[in-house]
């Protein structure tokens, strides 16, 4: 028989049993595929670069395929890796859909939960939610991951996260929201402001007020510019965009800068320590936010999150939000 062009020969039949992948392979071509640096691979999954390389070298003998073309310069799929790293996503997933049938299986409220919050919830809810987890989970082992929205929903979607407490509604096909409370937005400015103490302000009013908001990618940010657009307020009006976190953004409003809206649950913790602060509330309806837990649709552990999203709602009960009734997971769409 012929012998085979140069690189990698084909394995003879019955031999390739011997020498599956593993999963260590497998993932470790999988970081490649996504970075196409071997480098910023191996940093990705904490493997060393060596380590890395070995695997995907290995792999490609077990498979008899060259999957990676390396030159000086960069790393190239080949055309038999492009169609593979395809394949690996799937059995990637199909594993850890597994660990996370076994670890349900297992106690509920036990192991890890890996919980992702959004900058303008964690401060001020995750006191209450380490409470609850605190008393009522202790063999719970809750991680925390503070992020911005999109981030915490690619991290759900890959397996990094596995469940969210976060504004809402997403939209996002996959992800099933379990609703916690509303919460009003208030109006926070300087001591001596026309607007300070009122519990009427109309919404009309954000027309033509300086008005500061968070950086881009907060939903905060869009939430509030979603508010001021029903009020009437022109793309043309002053919008000034200086601060990545709320606290930074009151210390600009202390400062004369101008006016921003905070979520009632970061009232008390964010203009308590500072008189030069006065707040407004808007008159009825006043504009809102909700907040909820979202998962993946179809978790192994969904009813464990729903019983969650219970206790914490009762928990909330204190905090100056409208509990919602317990409904049925919404968004929920494969």
């Amino acid at each position: 028989m012929a012998q085979g062009k140069q690189g990698i020969r084909p394995k003879q039949a019955g031999k390739s049993a011997a020498r599956q992948p593993s999963l260590s392979q497998l993932r470790a071509f999988a970081a490649v595929a996504e970075h196409l640096h071997f480098r910023d691979a191996a940093a990705a999954i904490g493997m060393s670069q060596p380590a890395l390389s070995g695997a995907v070298s290995t792999l490609e003998e077990a498979l008899g395929v060259q999957l990676i073309e390396r030159t000086t310069r960069k790393v190239l799929l080949s055309p038999a890796g492009e169609r593979l790293a395809v394949r690996t996503g799937v059995v990637l997933e199909a594993v850890a859909a597994l660990m996370e049938e076994a670890e349900a299986a297992r106690a509920p409220f036990t192991g890890v939960l890996r919980l992702g919050v959004i900058p303008t919830v964690a401060p001020y809810l995750l006191p209450t939610v380490l409470r609850l987890v605190h008393d009522r989970y202790p063999d719970l082992d809750l991680q925390v991951h503070e992020e911005q929205t999109s981030s915490l929903l690619e991290g759900l979607a890959a397996g990094r996260l596995d469940l969210l407490l976060l504004a809402v509604p997403l939209g996002v096909p996959g992800v099933s929201e379990l609703p916690l409370f509303d919460e009003d937005f208030v109006l926070v400015m300087e001591q001596d402001h026309w607007l300070g103490g009122r519990a009427d302000i109309p919404r009309e009013a954000l027309r033509e007020l300086p008005l500061l908001l968070l950086d881009e990618g907060h939903c905060l940010r869009d939430q509030a510019l979603d508010i001021c657009r029903e009020a009437g307020r022109t793309e043309g009006a002053p919008v000034t965009t200086t601060a990545a976190g709320l606290s930074t953004l009151v210390q600009l409003v202390a400062g004369g800068l101008g006016v921003t809206l905070l979520p009632r649950t970061a009232v008390t913790v964010e203009t308590g320590r500072n008189d030069a602060l006065a707040t407004g509330y808007f008159a009825h309806p006043a504009p809102t936010r909700r907040v909820a837990l979202a998962m993946r649709a179809g978790s192994a552990r969904g009813g464990e999150f729903e019983e969650f999203a219970a206790a914490l709602r009762e928990a909330m009960e204190p905090l100056p939000v409208r509990v919602v009734d317990a409904p049925q997971a919404v968004g929920d769409a494969p």
